[in-house]
């Protein structure tokens, strides 16, 4: 059967889109990017991790979770934001194993101060020796209790409107809590980066029985709406939300 050269064009465009939609761009170069060119190509020519950050990268993967650590490459993209609005505090909520809270701390002034959020003792413990060894256990105070206690400790100390960055990847059924709470301690300016947002495609159209998607889903709709923000979302890692105070 023969194709005319229009026939030809649109099957090629497919092709093409059907490539993009399974682009690795979504995806962490650690996890599920680690076989994509793409992604590490774009890894090797733009990664400049400080050697300590190899250090506790290396270490994460040998952690069962070690999917939960930031991409570097996301990281590193975080950090050049908190450079960019020259940020002092910030707030991590989800602090993992330290990998981000290490990266913005390094990146802020000897001032500077992370308040990192974490529950579990076991990943503390990971994150402690190597905030020290990279000379910044002074500028990150490891909060180990409910994240909300700690975000809600900070209003009433006084803190809001004081922070410049907030990052938020822990729980997603609280999502929407931490953004209310951040968008509160955040000043006019400060950006509040939100994790996991694409939730590897499962928040477009998520099934009814999805409880964590639909609170997802829920989120960036909210998000979109909102006038009390700007928005970008990026497709970096497994989707990550922008958000910077008016």
């Amino acid at each position: 059967m023969a194709i005319d050269i229009k026939t030809m064009f649109f099957l090629g465009l497919a092709v093409v889109l059907t490539g993009v939609g399974k682009s690795a761009f979504i995806g962490k170069s650690h996890s599920g990017g680690k076989d994509d060119p793409v992604l590490q190509y774009i890894v090797n020519n733009s990664l400049r991790e400080h050697p300590v950050l190899t250090k506790l990268r290396l270490r994460t993967l040998e952690d069962p979770w070690s999917i939960m650590m930031v991409a570097s490459e996301q990281a590193q993209f975080m950090a050049n934001l908190i450079r960019l609005i020259n940020a002092t505090k910030a707030i991590e909520i989800g602090m993992y194993t330290g990998y981000n809270a290490l990266s913005m701390a390094l990146a802020m002034p000897q001032s500077g101060n992370v308040v990192a959020c974490e529950i579990q003792e076991t990943y503390v413990d990971i994150a402690k020796p190597f905030f020290k060894e990279a000379g910044v256990e002074n500028k990150i105070d490891v909060r180990q209790e409910i994240a909300m206690k700690t975000l809600d400790e900070l209003i009433a100390a006084g803190e809001a409107g004081t922070y410049d960055f907030v990052f938020i990847d822990a729980d997603k059924l609280n999502y929407d809590r931490y953004y209310e709470k951040s968008l509160e301690l955040i000043r006019t300016g400060g950006i509040i980066a939100i994790d996991n947002v694409l939730w590897s495609g499962k928040v477009v159209n998520p099934a009814p029985s999805d409880l964590t998607s639909q609170a997802l889903d829920a989120l960036n709709k909210k998000l979109h709406k909102d006038q009390r923000i700007d928005l970008s979302m990026l497709p970096v890692g497994d989707g990550l939300s922008i958000v910077i105070k008016r």
